[in-house]
């Protein structure tokens, strides 16, 4: 695997703005997947949305002088595909058929877990810090508490929809992890562009293969789930998934995957506000494990010792060492 080449520094201003779309707009998304997964099939729609988004994307880019990946590019486009859009997004909207879009997106905040799993283990990986395992399984406890909740409606979290959402956040991580050290196009967007191509074509072959054509009519399907598909096409690929490739490009994992903080409390307060969705005790345990557990992942192991050193002192703690 050759080493990335060198790439222009990203603006301040471009690496918030980008921030701002992956914390917003993906927070919004697991609510349009609801919403969608109402009247469209699951990996139909979810591969109708990647490939049309990066078929937008690949002639805009064309027309700008962008040129196509190369074979090998094309390869790891695949790979990437293959793992954030088929396993990562595809598993996401095959369980919230059945699954609370508040709940899902709590169970995705795990994510950073794996995100510092895979990049220890990566070949020249960085060793986790004895405070970053306290985030791991405190991640870990939430997820588990997440899984045992039982009781009726949103509150139900069935064990086959608990691996796909466990199995989509592990191809997530996976993919940013190998997207982010692999050989790909100089441009983020032509990137983005064929890996959201890849993806949606394996989405839809898995679709058919499925037979979820049989008994599909289109003109059935009322207007809201199409207005989602939409959505989901305009906001939650073209400029939320572009946005979450550029900061792959320029921020380091732990950075990135902090928009675990934020996507579930948009997702569950659209939920609630917009379909009516609740949270049981246990589910909103489990969130507040999950998220302590991505604080202790994405802050540097320094402030924790900073913290840790001053509460031991009864001193209140301060940004900066004094």
């Amino acid at each position: 695997m050759s080493p990335p080449k060198p790439e222009t520094p990203a603006s301040r201003a471009s690496i918030v703005l980008a921030f701002a779309a992956v914390y917003l707009v993906w927070g919004s998304t697991y609510l349009a997947i609801r919403i969608a997964v109402g009247g469209l099939p699951p990996f139909l729609m979810g591969g109708v949305r990647f490939l049309v988004s990066g078929l937008v994307l690949l002639p805009i880019l064309l027309h700008r002088g962008e040129t196509l990946p190369t074979a090998r590019q094309w390869r790891n486009a695949a790979i990437v595909g293959c793992l954030l859009m088929l396993g990562g997004n595809g598993l996401v909207i095959w369980a919230e058929q059945t699954v609370a879009s508040s709940q899902a997106a709590l169970f995705v905040a795990s994510t950073p877990v794996w995100f510092t799993i895979f990049e220890w283990l990566r070949p020249g990986g960085t060793r986790p810090h004895p405070f970053t395992w306290i985030g791991i399984a405190l991640g870990f406890a939430g997820v588990v508490t997440l899984v045992s909740e039982h009781g009726t409606g949103a509150s139900e979290l069935p064990l086959p929809q608990s691996v796909a959402l466990m199995g989509a956040t592990i191809c997530w991580a996976a993919g940013s992890i190998f997207t982010r050290h692999s050989d790909r196009p100089k441009s983020p967007l032509m990137g983005a562009a064929a890996q959201m191509a890849c993806g949606g074509i394996a989405m839809i072959v898995l679709g058919l293969v499925r037979g979820e054509t049989r008994g599909f009519r289109p003109d059935a399907v009322p207007a809201g789930p199409w207005f989602a598909l939409a959505y989901l096409v305009v906001f939650g690929s073209l400029v939320g998934y572009t946005a979450y490739v550029y900061l792959l490009r320029h921020c380091t994992p732990s950075r990135v995957s902090t928009y675990a903080y934020v996507n579930p409390v948009i997702a569950v307060l659209l939920g609630a506000v917009l379909l009516g969705e609740t949270l049981g005790s246990r589910a909103r345990l489990a969130g507040a494990l999950v998220l302590a557990g991505v604080v202790l992942l994405t802050l540097p192991p320094a402030t924790w010792i900073r913290i840790a050193g001053r509460a031991a002192r009864g001193l209140p703690f301060r940004a900066s060492p004094p």
